[in-house]
């Protein structure tokens, strides 16, 4: 018996890089993924290759779909990846629209989701788990609001993960940092951007940044959090070398 059998999960931000590929291991372990992003020819990919994964074009930040997917497939596992590219300049190169691109797209939608999970509620044992990034905790200069932006998702789940106790919902909510890696669309343009600016190679940034993490070991991590037995923590780094560390509750 796999271990997700008979299990539900909602995958927002499934068509690509560690999306894809947490869709993918989730589906692997028995669970019956509905995984939502805008691109119709990557979703359409992922589904020929996988045709136990059923698939949905959709805005993750309209304000209406997630209380209307958490109602239909009733998920026991929420997984929130979608989030906009921020614009690679530095912070005077930046107009406050695309300075606030990520608070206005991630951070809003991962609450619209967030929130829906809460309200409902979904069953209790059921794990919500929202990505944020390692920016949060280190900075990301080059990138406008993201940083703060994705250390607000990690506020997020402690709050929400809070409310769940306080309740007794018997909800999880978690968020997870990854490294910067060179294996997502965004990751390899955010390498190039700071290899630049240090001056150095796209190969010497790369060493310093350790083993890649690949959509295959995101895949892995989160199949852990959403399948494995849980710690109190709220907050997880993910990298490559490692895979998940638990954080403390205040970054």
């Amino acid at each position: 018996m796999s271990k997700l059998d008979g299990k539900n999960a909602v995958v927002v931000g499934a068509s690509r890089g560690l999306g894809r590929g947490v869709a993918e291991s989730l589906s692997a372990a028995g669970a019956s993924v509905f995984a939502i992003a805008r691109e119709y020819a990557a979703l359409e990919e992922l589904q020929a290759a996988h045709r136990s994964i059923e698939v949905a074009v959709a805005d993750a930040t309209d304000p209406t779909l997630a209380g209307r997917v958490i109602d239909e497939q009733e998920p026991d596992i929420l997984v929130v990846i979608a989030g906009a590219s921020p614009l690679l300049h530095p912070i005077h190169q930046h107009t406050w629209e695309t300075f606030s691109l990520n608070w206005e797209v991630d951070v809003r939608l991962t609450f619209n989701w967030l929130r829906e999970a809460l309200l409902k509620p979904l069953r209790p044992g059921s794990r919500v788990l929202l990505m944020s990034s390692a920016a949060a905790t280190h900075g990301s200069p080059m990138s406008g609001g993201y940083a703060g932006a994705k250390a607000t998702i990690r506020f997020m789940a402690a709050y929400a993960d809070d409310e769940s106790r306080r309740q007794g919902l018997g909800i999880r909510v978690i968020a997870i940092l990854p490294r910067l890696t060179p294996t997502t669309e965004l990751g390899l343009a955010t390498v190039r951007t700071y290899a630049a600016r240090e001056g150095i190679s796209e190969e010497q940034f790369r060493r310093a940044l350790g083993a890649p993490l690949t959509p295959e070991r995101a895949g892995d991590a989160f199949l852990e959090l959403a399948a494995g037995e849980l710690d109190g923590a709220v907050a997880y780094a993910l990298t490559g070398d490692d895979g998940l560390t638990p954080l403390p509750t205040t970054p």
